[in-house]
This record gives structure tokens, sequence and C-alpha cells, in this order.
């Protein structure tokens, strides 16, 4: 059953030049495709607490939010976007890497827990926990004391080339994410992954 159209896609990360190529930092870097594909440029925004991007996909008007918050804290910047301009949860996405997922995997969900995730549970304390969520797979280290230090660093070789495939698969899919048809992009995705949908 379709939804509500988007209008705020939020992506996770920390800022900061240092960050960029990070795993943590995946959300911001689908963000940052989009703008540059769109010929937008983020600009600061205070009241957002972040960085913003509006574009035009597929005719529908969207605003990126990268938070300046670092991502731990979120939920702050989701929570005053929202607010300030006036838009529902229903009628946001957020997008984020998974540690739980294998590099490659991309899952499209609505609503759930945290899954240990500091920057969602952040987002859960600030507006609950019904939002749609994109979810791009880092893998684990293995190790709960090796996780800081696994997801501020780059992905290897290997596993850049089937995160930027996941990416390009998520980007595919994104108009029937933006235009409320998030079961039908669920589908794809779930189907790519080689299993059934969650």
């Amino acid at each position: 059953m379709a939804s509500d159209p988007l209008r705020l896609i939020a992506g996770l990360g920390n800022p900061g030049p240092e960050y960029a190529s990070t795993r943590h930092n995946l959300g911001f870097r689908f963000l940052d495709a989009l703008a540059a594909e769109s010929g937008e440029a983020f600009r600061a925004n205070n009241r957002a607490h972040g960085e913003l991007a509006r574009i035009a996909f597929e005719g529908q008007p969207l605003l990126l939010l990268k938070p300046d918050t670092f991502v731990n804290r979120s939920g702050l910047a989701v929570r005053a976007t929202l607010d300030y301009f006036k838009h529902s949860i229903d009628e946001l996405l957020v997008v984020h890497d998974d540690l739980d997922l294998p590099p490659g995997i991309v899952r499209a969900k609505r609503g759930g827990g945290h899954g240990g995730h500091n920057g969602l549970r952040d987002l859960v304390r600030h507006i609950g926990p019904d939002f749609a969520r994109l979810r791009f797979g880092i893998g684990h280290p293995g190790e709960r004391a090796s996780v800081i230090d696994y997801v501020l660093s780059p992905p290897t070789a290997s596993e850049e080339s089937t995160i930027a495939d996941a990416l390009a698969a998520a980007r595919a899919e994104l108009g029937h994410i933006v235009s409320g048809d998030f079961e039908a992009a669920m589908r794809v995705l779930h189907k790519r992954n080689g299993e059934e949908k969650e």
C-alpha cells in the first residue's frame, strides 16, 4: 500500500573531511550523490543543525539534510528540521550504515528499533521509531571493542566495490520510495539481496 510521498531525506554521518570516506558516513555519501546529480549544493542552516540542499527529484521537491551534530546526536537535527519545515515523520527517510548487514546489502524498512546504532537511538528518542529507513550494510568487525575504530575507518577495496553497487541499486529504487510506493522498493531491493522481504 502506498504511503505519503517523501519530503525530507536525512543522511547519517559525521561532519568534516576526516570522516568523509568512513563506513559511518554512507548516509552523507548517498545524499552528496543526489545533490551533485541535481546540480545543487549543501548550505549550512542553523535552524536545522546541519547542512541542507533542495532538489527536485522526478518532479518532487525534496529537502536533503546532513546533520552537523555528529551521528550520536542526529535526532536533534532531524527533529528541528521536521518542526521548522512542518514535515511529518511519515514524510521522512533516514539513510544510514548498518553493522548487522554485510557490505553490499541494502534494505528498506519502516519502523523498528535502533539495533545498537547510536544515531538511530537518538532519532528514536527525539521522534519515535516510526520512520522509514534505507540501510546500507558495512559488516561487523567481529568484536564489540573494535566497532568504533571500524565504523570510523574507510571500507576495504573489496567492500567499497560492493557498497558502491548497493548505493547505485538504492538510487535506482528511490523513485518508488519518494513517491510513497515503499513496498515496491522493498521487494526489488530484497530480491537483489537474494532474500525475502523482511
